[in-house]
């Protein structure tokens, strides 16, 4: 009897796995996943350029700042720097303009030889490049020339970068 028993329980448990195994069913499909990316730059960051304290500009000031661009990968770029919001600056001599509206003449090239201007022409002086998708690093390289020297204060101008794609 035991046996038997034994033998309808065993029965009863493979008949209920068998059952549970018939009972599922599944079914699939597949469906895409789209990502359209455009060509698309971004300024990721602009240092100060300063050129830091001076007395008598009998020698020339140069200093250094970074500016950050990234771009989607393979596109095509061109970075240009506008002559500044100084009333008289130009492209080759930009102005700082301190107390009582004085002026000191700058420069901003784009390598550290400090002989090509950097400015705001896409294929004239400014700086051409081609993304990688990452952040890329350009250095500008400023120059205070010597020139007679203004009234002591502190002289800005402001620099409008533009990148073209």
């Amino acid at each position: 009897m035991k046996r038997s028993l034994r033998r309808i329980l065993l029965s009863l448990i493979a008949s209920s796995a068998i059952a549970g195994v018939a009972a599922a069913a599944t079914t699939t499909t597949t469906f895409q996943v789209q990502l359209t990316i455009q060509a698309q730059c971004t300024i990721v960051s602009a240092s100060t350029l300063d050129f830091g304290t001076a007395g008598v500009i009998n020698t020339s000031v140069d200093q250094t700042s970074t500016l950050n661009v990234q771009c989607t990968n393979t596109t095509p770029y061109s970075i240009g720097l506008n002559a500044g919001t100084t009333v008289g600056g130009t492209i080759p001599v930009r102005l700082l303009t301190g107390p009582l509206a004085a002026t000191t003449q700058y420069s901003l090239y784009t390598t550290n030889a400090r002989t090509v201007v950097w400015g705001n022409t896409v294929g004239v002086d400014a700086v051409s490049g081609i993304g990688n998708g990452s952040s890329q690093t350009y250095t500008i390289y400023g120059r205070v020339p010597v020139q007679a020297t203004s009234a002591p204060g502190t002289y800005t101008d402001t620099i409008t970068v533009t990148v073209t794609y």
